[in-house]
């Protein structure tokens, strides 16, 4: 099935003939348009693409199989627009993402299409995408690819003295020079008792002999983003940092054992905390997330998480321990959930680094 039958099965579902798209990620994944400030609109007869002057051109390329209209000055506003091809094609249940349209929106489309009802939707589109073709398979291993190569060359470049923030950008220079499109978020590179932040920000603190570095970041290739975690010492290890990394490593390996499809986050979840043991409490987040058009996005894995996985969904697993005014550890791997077990697509090395 093509991904516009796909996502007719789930208006049918959801008893609605139009669906209005403003989300970008949703956007482009039904239209394959890789701009920005434009709409799909989808009804039981027709595939609308709905942007401005500044993008007509590029959708006439790019969407193949939607009639491309423009709005905006001196045209009509997106109101009226969706409202005439609401009209145009007799639909009487728009259904809109319900996580994504503001009130405004929403009551200048009730006050204006008045003889149509609107029907609040979830993740239609985002249970889609959560089952990756081979295209997008590819275009996420080709993203680990230059994460995995810019790790390798910034390794070589950490000395102390060094700050974080220089050592971020270097990384995301080497990510952007292999080939990436840009990175596939802020890029987490933070060092010494900093390391307990899951989410620390790199700063002028410079680099010390003895510190933990974690290095969280990954690059963006066709709007497909990937996702790593290394944690490596500079200098000497001390006998605590070995033992914590090695509960962690352990724990990583256990996640990328277990997960199969048909698996649920929470069970996942579950065997990873047996191996963290004591230090269960340090871990507060969750095993992993689906990535893919977007970084965090369904499926989670988690302790609240009975979703089972799907064959060919991309998650990570990523377990951490982090100790407040200590310091932390985490590890992550991005994955194809397979039939079987996993193929892991990160390939950098996980055995404790000491530079």
């Amino acid at each position: 099935m093509t991904r516009i039958e796909k996502l007719h099965e789930q208006m049918n579902k959801n008893n609605i003939d139009g669906l209005f798209l403003l989300t970008e990620p949703n956007v482009r994944y039904i239209s394959r348009f890789t701009g920005s400030d434009s709409f799909v609109f989808i009804t039981s007869k027709n595939n609308y693409f709905i942007t401005d002057s500044r993008y007509t051109e590029q959708a006439q390329s790019q969407c193949k199989g939607f009639e491309v209209i423009r709005w905006g000055n001196p045209f009509k506003s997106l109101v009226e627009t969706v409202k005439d091809l609401a009209k145009k094609d007799g639909v009487k249940r728009i259904g809109f993402e319900r996580e994504y349209m503001n009130f405004d929106m929403y009551e200048s489309l009730k006050e204006s299409i008045s003889n149509v009802e609107l029907v609040p939707t979830s993740y239609l589109v985002e249970e889609i995408r959560v089952v990756k073709d081979e295209e997008e398979i590819e275009y996420i291993k080709k993203a680990c690819d230059f994460a995995d190569e810019a790790f390798e060359k910034i390794l070589k470049v950490i000395k102390v003295g060094m700050t974080e923030m220089e050592l971020a950008l270097e990384l995301e220079y080497y990510m952007r020079k292999a080939g990436a499109e840009g990175v596939s978020f802020d890029t987490i590179f933070i060092s010494g008792k900093k390391t307990s932040l899951p989410h620390g920000q790199p700063s002028d603190k410079k680099i010390e002999n003895g510190d933990f570095i974690t290095i969280d970041f990954g690059a963006l290739y066709k709007g497909y983003r990937s996702d790593m975690t290394r944690t490596v010492v500079v200098g000497e290890a001390n006998e605590k940092q070995v033992k914590i990394y090695n509960i962690v490593k352990a724990a990583q390996q256990r996640g990328l054992d277990v997960l199969r499809s048909g698996i649920s986050g929470k069970e996942a979840d579950t065997e990873v905390r047996k191996i963290m043991g004591e230090y269960n409490e340090y871990f507060g987040h969750g095993l992993g997330h689906g990535v893919g058009l977007e970084l965090h996005e369904i499926p989670f894995m988690g302790v609240n998480c009975d979703r089972v996985l799907a064959e060919n969904s991309v998650v990570t697993v990523e377990p951490g321990i982090y100790i407040p005014d200590w310091g932390g550890v985490r590890i992550e791997d991005s994955v194809v959930v397979k039939k079987d077990g996993v193929e892991i697509i990160t390939h950098s090395p996980k055995e404790l680094i000491i530079l």
